[in-house]
């Protein structure tokens, strides 16, 4: 059949998708731009956002730190041992005294170090006295710290120690007693842990003096440079000062690029831009009073290009995609006026074949219908072949009992017409005997003969060879074949039907049979053996044996090595069949000193309440 695709769509269908088209296009070139754009400010909020944070912490951190030491140079001052150098007492187990006490509070409160001044600023005793390093002795009278003291009470001041060289934050109070110059005491704290906290954190903090230069920071290559460039002012006042000793201000380069005019540090201040190493930093200030320091946190935006391209990308795949679904959607719209057109004929189709599978689904059922009628037939037919190989021998097993019954009886009625009652009570026991030997063949022959048995059961292994070895004896008798049954131990069972399982027994042990007819000494064993959960029933005979090249045929439907007319090949086939359908296999094999052995292996079941009996 001829597909007819429809050449155009309605005009104002197509005029809609068109006009959207070009106008998703344009805004797909735009959004990538506008979306970067969207991205750098948001992602720079949120680093500012961060820095603020960063900031307060800080502050906080700071402050915390100070405080911890802030009013123990007045608390210094109440000891016994420090108003005794202020009263003038300079002897040596008053100095003695007051190192030792010092040396203690050091000890005690953390601070770095503690050490008392005279008016003049020569340190009269301090906690360090013992070591290589002390201040005793020392004139500290430049310090602003000292100056500060003197002048107003209390001195606060960071710098690097002209001593120890160790930087420290110096933390003083004025002690006055009446009638005596005053004393200065003082507290270095070590503020260098802080340095530590911030190079864990991620985010570049620092520290800058009134000055603007940065004394304390996460990041090394910050620490002794200045902001911005130093001011003559600054440089003589810091040399003068010598706060910041072995350090060469005048020659580090400032953080803060030129034309860059060093920050005030307001708390709603922005951030700026700075470039350090290669690398676009976002800073933020604050100032922590009353030192006037300035607290500069930074971090990376490098990731900000990287967001800020994401977004970009994402703005452009997302218009893409929404170009592409219109056009998906155009050609949708038609595909779908097509399909309309033909779901007609589609559903007439798919009628039909609905209609034809049902006819086939039919057809097959009623074919496996009759294949399984005729494996049925064909099961029956070798059992009645099996009934056939064995009807001279199951005659003569009748006929014998039936002549050997007729002559007793006509004995007993010569014994009952000369009153010898009691000879012919044993011949009547006789005939009985004889007439249940009958029975019992004829029982089997029924039980065997019956057809279309099908249901699963718990069946007695040893029963059923016991039963098939019964039906096969006449046979055996004929040969003059007495088989041996090897059994040992309990009897396993199997889930399977006794009657074909029987049939399978019988067809092997006729066919060994046959194979001893006409030998010297013929042998048949039945032998049971049970082994990792499977119970093996072997037949083995002493007769000519499977030639190799027929071993892999035995099973095969129609084959058969014996004379025409003797057998149609399908025993083994049908045999085969039945074992599988139970879930075992038949395997052939040489036995030793020659003849057959074939073996029927089957998993072990469990054994029922009314398991298969042999017939009586």
């Amino acid at each position: 059949m001829q597909r007819t695709i429809p050449r155009q769509v309605g005009p104002t269908m197509a005029r809609n998708i068109g006009r959207m088209t070009v106008l998703m296009l344009v805004v797909t070139s735009i959004a990538p731009f506008v979306a970067y754009h969207l991205a750098s400010v948001a992602a720079i909020g949120a680093l500012e956002g961060q820095l603020q944070r960063s900031l307060v912490l800080t502050n906080r951190a700071i402050e915390t730190e100070i405080e911890r030491f802030r009013y123990l140079p007045l608390i210094l001052g109440e000891d016994a041992r420090i108003r005794a150098l202020a009263e003038g007492e300079r002897s040596p187990a008053v100095l003695e005294a007051a190192n030792r006490y010092l040396r203690t509070v050091v000890k005690q409160a953390g601070a770095a170090e503690l050490y008392v001044l005279d008016d003049r600023g020569i340190a009269l005793a301090a906690s360090n006295f013992a070591t290589s390093e002390s201040f005793v002795g020392h004139d500290y009278g430049f310090r602003p710290y000292f100056q500060d003291a003197l002048r107003t009470g209390e001195g606060r001041y960071y710098a690097i120690g002209v001593t120890t060289g160790k930087p420290g934050y110096f933390l003083t109070s004025r002690i006055d007693v009446s009638g005596h110059p005053p004393i200065i005491a003082v507290v270095k704290a070590d503020l260098l842990p802080l340095e530590l906290t911030w190079e864990a954190a991620g985010v570049q903090t620092a520290i800058a003096d009134r000055w603007g230069i940065v004394f304390l920071s996460g990041n090394p290559d910050w620490k002794y440079r200045p902001l911005t460039a130093l001011s003559g002012e600054a440089v003589e006042r810091l040399s003068k000062e010598r706060t910041y000793e072995g350090a060469n201000l005048a020659a580090t380069k400032p953080i803060l690029p030129s034309g860059v005019i060093q920050p005030a540090g307001e708390a709603d201040a922005p951030a700026i831009q700075v470039e350090e190493g290669g690398h676009q930093l976002l800073a933020k200030f604050s100032v922590v009073e009353p030192d006037g320091w300035l607290v500069l946190v930074a971090t990376s935006t490098g990731d900000i290009g990287k967001i800020a391209g994401f977004w970009a990308l994402a703005a452009l795949i997302a218009g893409l995609v929404s170009t592409s679904t219109l056009y998906f959607l155009h050609q949708r719209a038609l595909i779908i006026r097509m399909r309309l057109r033909q779901g007609d004929i589609l559903e007439r189709k798919v009628a039909e074949r609905t209609r034809d599978l049902a006819r086939e689904i039919d057809m097959r059922k009623r074919t496996e219908d009759e294949l399984r009628r005729a494996q049925e037939g064909l099961i029956h037919s070798e059992k009645m072949a099996a009934l056939g190989r064995m009807s001279t021998a199951i005659v003569h097993e009748v006929s014998q009992p039936l002549a050997a019954l007729e002559a007793t009886l006509a004995t007993a009625g010569v014994l009952a017409e000369k009153e010898e009652a009691g000879k012919v009570g044993a011949m009547l026991l006789d005939a009985r005997a004889l007439v249940k030997r009958m029975q019992r063949t004829v029982k089997h022959l029924k039980t065997f003969g019956r057809k279309g048995a099908s249901d699963l059961e718990a069946v007695d292994i040893d029963v059923v060879i016991r039963n098939a070895l019964d039906l096969a004896a006449p046979r055996a008798k004929t040969l003059g074949v007495v088989p041996t049954i090897d059994t040992p131990g309990i009897a396993p069972v199997v889930v399977a039907v006794a009657v074909k399982l029987e049939q399978v027994m019988l067809n092997l042990i006729l066919n060994a049979l046959d194979a001893v007819e006409g030998r010297q000494a013929p042998s048949v064993t039945v032998r049971r053996t049970t082994e990792a959960g499977r119970v093996n029933v072997t037949v083995i005979d002493n007769g000519t044996g499977i030639a190799p090249e027929h071993r892999d045929r035995v099973a095969e439907p129609f084959f058969t090595t014996k004379l025409t007319g003797e057998g149609l090949g399908l025993g083994l086939s049908i045999a085969t069949a039945i074992v599988q359908e139970f879930g075992g296999e038949i395997t052939f094999a040489e036995a030793p000193g020659g003849g057959t052995m074939a073996t029927v292996s089957m998993p072990v079941g469990k054994r029922s309440a009314r398991p298969l009996e042999a017939a009586q």
